[in-house]
């Protein structure tokens, strides 16, 4: 077994800025709000901070999904780095996380930030509200040959329509219903209850998810997580810089980050599973910890299919399994087998894309997650993407 990487760094402290719908607030202001807090949760100044990690980096007229890059958040600052990385084409948005774990265990930096930022609420009403949308898909650009070129004429313009096929043949295969998807929803919300950074904390009925206005079969309204402004920051330091820190810091106990498949949405040989299923072979090649040693878990929920795709990955369920173990919620739910998503996920918190999953494993395992805390977690995995891209990693507390 391969003892040596990941066990070099620890996560020393974690910060999030508002989270909200239309903040109207810049990229930038948001990310200092939550590196600044990160910082200062691990006990560290800013004149500590060598490294900056960020995912998929600044990418322009992404409507808010990539607003914020490297450069800007290290001059926004004034960090003085050694080691810094932002870019897509990594293990899913994790992959920030990855490179700067890798980082601090080669011995490249002591203390790197990570963060991911988002504008996506106020930059798709500005769209709305333009004569010339900035997302409208503009069908003479699309590259020949791309995934969209293929969709387009289906009008088939979202992760929606492609995940949606791929829920659809799960339901086929295994059985697996639209109540049972509808229950990732219900108990997402009600855990939402007790976030007070969630956008959406009001209870969900079967009855209100069963009604809501269809999307792209089998996904309707609340199947799908919500756009919001938010950042998200996590410090990533050297395992030997435990005795400097304001707390004892999560260890990282494992990671995954493989794609032995195909880097698709479609075109996997079982497309009943997706990347997070080689992503979560590798976590468990690398520790002696089982699925039956998780105390929660922090599931990618983008759609409400996703986490019912990561327990099967993560081999808490068997294949065709994860419908039944969420059915009546009780497994997922406080006091159940396995608490999910304590925050309320993407679909109530607001899609922060990963990093919010993350942040939270991290809180509880501090016991810091006040009115939703799960007692006595000391083992958590985050999982974030899912779909051609994931990545997935194990969690101790100190």
């Amino acid at each position: 077994m391969i003892r040596i990487g990941e066990r070099d760094a620890v996560i020393s402290g974690v910060g999030q800025s508002t989270i909200g719908r239309r903040l109207g607030r810049s990229g930038v202001d948001l990310s200092v709000e939550a590196v600044t807090r990160a910082v200062d949760h691990a006990g560290l100044t800013l004149a500590d901070i060598d490294g900056v990690s960020t995912w998929p980096g600044y990418q322009p007229n992404s409507m808010g999904m990539a607003p914020v890059g490297v450069r800007d958040v290290k001059e926004a600052l004034g960090l003085e780095v050694d080691w810094f990385c932002g870019g897509s084409e990594t293990p899913g948005q994790f992959g920030a996380v990855f490179n700067a774990v890798a980082a601090v265990a080669a011995g490249f930096a002591r203390h790197v930030v990570c963060f991911r930022t988002v504008t996506e609420a106020t930059s798709i009403a500005a769209a709305r509200n333009s004569p010339n949308p900035a997302g409208a898909v503009d069908r003479a650009r699309v590259p020949a040959g791309s995934l969209l070129h293929w969709q387009m004429p289906f009008d088939a313009r979202s992760a929606a329509n492609i995940l949606g096929m791929v829920a659809n043949l799960h339901m086929h295969t295994y059985g697996t219903t639209r109540a049972q998807l509808g229950q990732i929803a219900c108990t997402l919300r009600e855990h939402a209850a007790r976030n007070p950074k969630a956008v959406y904390r009001t209870p969900l009925t079967m009855d209100d998810y069963l009604s809501a206005r269809m999307i792209s079969t089998p996904f309707g309204l609340y199947d799908c997580d919500v756009p919001v402004d938010a950042s998200t920051a996590v410090v990533i330091s050297a395992a030997g810089c435990a005795g400097d820190l304001r707390r004892p810091p999560v260890r990282v106990e494992a990671i995954g980050s493989a794609l032995h498949g195909r880097d698709s949405w479609d075109q996997r040989a079982d497309l009943t599973t997706m990347a997070a299923t080689d992503a979560a072979r590798m976590l468990w090649r690398r520790t002696d910890l089982k699925p039956s040693d998780l105390d929660l878990a922090t599931l990618y929920d983008g759609f409400s299919f996703l986490p019912l795709a990561w327990l099967e990955a993560l081999a808490i369920c068997g294949p065709g399994e994860s419908g039944p173990f969420v059915e009546d919620g009780r497994n997922i739910s406080f006091g159940g087998t396995l608490p999910l998503n304590p925050h309320g996920g993407q679909l109530s918190e607001g899609r922060t894309h990963g990093f919010g999953h993350l942040h939270e494993a991290c809180l509880q395992l501090w016991g810091e997650a006040g009115d939703r805390q799960v007692p006595g977690a000391r083992v958590a995995v985050a999982a974030a993407g899912g779909g051609p891209l994931a990545g997935c990693i194990l969690l101790t507390s100190g």
